[in-house]
């Protein structure tokens, strides 16, 4: 490893902390969430206490910790890769966009406020001492810390103040490897272009790459390996094979490769939201081999279906009007009307409902959004944010183990059957009287096989088997942390416990 840089003011200084790393990226999505979920996995795999760390994320998908924080969902599938239960440290800014110039902010887990861009650029000392009072907190918890960057270090823009890579690598002096994704194309130049624009002192800190998803002959590949090497100085830690069909949580990309192999399927449509949140709710559907699961975008005729699913949304009022516009409110009574399945999930139910208010602004300017009316109950968005897991069963069957994250209250009409049913005595959501349209805030209700069989027998496949969620995400982390192990130098990366 090289020497570690000059300390300067606000350099962290503990004694003897533990070995960290810090998986940084040339591009968004180019695999820094999954190589950190599986080297999570190979550390735990030899009794190793380790902990994941994202210092900045900014993402649609969260997830709610035991102590009703909220992270960003690829922080809480690298704890469970490395044996323990998410808590809010391991991603103490959490940056939720609601528009291309706004996002909400969640530091340790709790909202505050929303912000605009230039605003949260002029916060980033607060938010930086956030970081490091969590970074303390995991080095004195854990034996190893591994660390996952924000986008690219290479943003020229984003420099001044930056948290998110760089920036936090130099205060905490905690070693980086850059990775790529070959599949993309130009590896070589992302690389190189990546590493030449950072500082001296930053590039002192770059262990070495790795190359992602590469498909082929590596024999191929080496003369530009060797290349690479000599130009840059830096070794390639390995070549990370193209994992087909990997399923695991995305960060925030939208995943699209699908298990039906059935002439005969049920038929599902998900609306692409602008602000679409918790898109990880359909993953299940999305490698059920008996379901044809299927993302509307912008400008997309919905096709014919059993089921559409109108899910979460970090901007409801904004969605709904997104939804009108594209001629989803009448596709959706058409489809009612000819015997279909709507089922709305957190803002989609309250989209589904007669009306969503928002007199204190909470989603931008006060005012009221008339809904699709199909489900009796309205909305009233509040400040506040509900975070907690939950556990219960729907009104057909199906046990679950989920979690709610909303803000506002919604008021179903009295005698309206209730939808979920929670072990602690409440009620969630609701169900209209032909049991055709339902409506829940629990997010995760798919990821349970009985709850999931019995979704989609009421939405009409009857032949539903399904797989536990969490039983198909320890078979996918571990297939990861394999292929980690035998195409990365591990005895480089990890000296201490891995033999060069």
């Amino acid at each position: 490893m090289p020497s570690k840089p000059a300390s300067r003011p606000g350099v962290v200084s503990t004694t003897d902390p533990p070995p960290a790393l810090m998986i940084q990226g040339t591009t968004s999505d180019a695999g820094k969430s999954v190589m950190v979920a599986g080297l999570c996995r190979c550390l735990h795999r030899r009794g190793i206490r380790v902990a994941p760390f994202k210092p900045q994320n900014m993402a649609l998908n969260s997830a709610v910790t035991s102590d009703r924080g909220e992270i960003g969902r690829a922080q809480a599938l690298q704890a469970q890769a490395a044996g323990i239960a998410p808590h809010v440290d391991m991603n103490p800014v959490l940056l939720k966009p609601s528009s291309d110039q706004r996002a909400q902010l969640i530091l340790q887990g709790r909202a505050l406020e929303h912000m605009e861009a230039t605003e949260f650029h002029d916060y980033k000392k607060v938010a930086m001492d956030t970081v490091l009072d969590s970074w303390r907190r995991l080095q004195i918890q854990y034996e190893a810390l591994l660390v996952e960057g924000a986008g690219s270090p290479a943003e020229i823009n984003l420099r001044e103040g930056d948290i998110a890579n760089m920036g936090f690598a130099e205060t905490v002096s905690c070693p980086v490897v850059i990775v790529a994704d070959i599949d993309r194309g130009g590896v070589f130049a992302h690389l190189v272009g990546t590493l030449e624009l950072l500082s001296p002192s930053e590039q002192d800190l770059v262990q070495g790459f790795i190359i992602n998803r590469f498909r082929g002959d590596i024999a191929l590949l080496q003369p530009g390996l060797d290349w690479l090497e000599a130009r840059t100085g830096k070794p390639v830690l390995g070549v990370v094979p193209y994992l087909h069909n990997l399923q695991l949580d995305a960060e925030d990309a939208i995943a699209t490769e699908q298990a039906c192999d059935t002439d005969e399927p049920l038929r599902v449509i998900v609306p692409v939201l602008p602000r679409i949140s918790n898109h990880t709710d359909f993953d299940p559907l999305r490698t059920h081999p008996g379901v044809d699961l299927q993302y509307i975008g912008e400008g997309e005729v919905p096709p014919p279906a059993d089921l559409v699913i109108i899910p979460g949304s970090k901007s409801v009022r904004a969605d709904v009007a997104w939804l009108r516009h594209n001629g989803w409110e009448k596709y959706l009574q058409r489809h009612v009307r000819y015997g279909g399945k709507v089922l709305g999930i957190c803002g989609g139910m309250q989209m589904l409902g007669a009306q969503v208010n928002d007199p204190q602004g909470v989603e931008g300017e006060a005012g009221t959004s008339i809904g699709f009316d199909l489900l009796p109950l309205s909305t009233t968005l509040a400040p506040g944010k509900t975070l907690r897991q939950v556990t219960g069963h729907l009104s057909d069957g199906g046990c679950f183990e989920g979690y709610e994250i909303h803000c506002g209250q919604t008021q179903v009409e009295p005698g309206t059957r209730a939808f979920v049913h929670f072990d602690d005595g409440r009620e969630d959501g609701a169900l209209s009287a032909d049991n055709q349209i339902a409506g829940t805030y629990t997010h995760g209700i798919f990821d349970q096989g009985e709850s999931c069989a019995a979704l989609l027998r009421w939405a009409g496949l009857e032949a539903a088997v399904t797989e536990d969620r969490e039983v198909l995400r320890e078979r996918e982390i571990d297939r990861l942390a394999d292929a980690l192990e035998q195409s990365l130098d591990l005895g480089a990366m990890f000296p201490q416990w891995f033999t060069p």
